[in-house]
């Protein structure tokens, strides 16, 4: 019987990491292998990895307080930003997990929204995790077609871990 590996759970960790560790992966995903220049980490920043049982890095994601071009009236707002799961995995829970574990990081230090750009491609899973869509399509010339998304903390929207 042949199974599809994205349709299959993923039993994962969501443990701290550090960009040296996330970037990699990030790199493989998200840019295709090509070397991109890493960002400098606001203060506040962090990182968390999934990683399977067997210790494999299979999902990274970053959380910074930053301020939300489309909400500037937010007291308190994190951008996620370079998400990026294993596709060998993909579907499995490891990118929920990761979100799940970082909203609610951002919330218990007091975040009331979380913004990021996302890929057109992933815009379905954001919403299923309680993001909605606030800008028309826009193309960032590194990683193509992105909409704007936002998550309200504040009002318990975000998606139960």
């Amino acid at each position: 019987m042949n199974v599809d590996p994205t349709t299959v759970p993923t039993t994962v960790t969501v443990e701290d990491s550090d960009a040296d560790t996330t970037y990699p992966l990030w790199r493989d995903v998200l840019r295709e292998g090509r070397p991109v220049a890493r960002l400098e980490d606001p203060v506040g920043t962090f990182h968390l990895a999934a990683r399977t049982t067997d210790g494999r890095l299979v999902g990274v994601v970053r959380f910074s307080p930053a301020s939300c071009p489309w909400r500037p009236e937010a007291g308190a707002p994190w951008q996620l930003r370079g998400m990026a799961t294993d596709a060998a995995v993909r579907g499995g829970g490891a990118g929920r997990a990761l979100v799940a574990e970082g909203l609610a990081r951002v919330g218990a230090a007091g975040g009331d929204l979380v913004w990021c750009d996302a890929r057109v491609a992933a815009v379905g899973f954001y919403e299923r995790m309680g993001f909605a869509v606030v800008t028309e399509e826009f193309d960032k010339p590194e990683g193509g077609p992105h909409r704007g998304m936002v998550v309200d903390l504040s009002s318990g929207a975000a998606a139960a871990s």
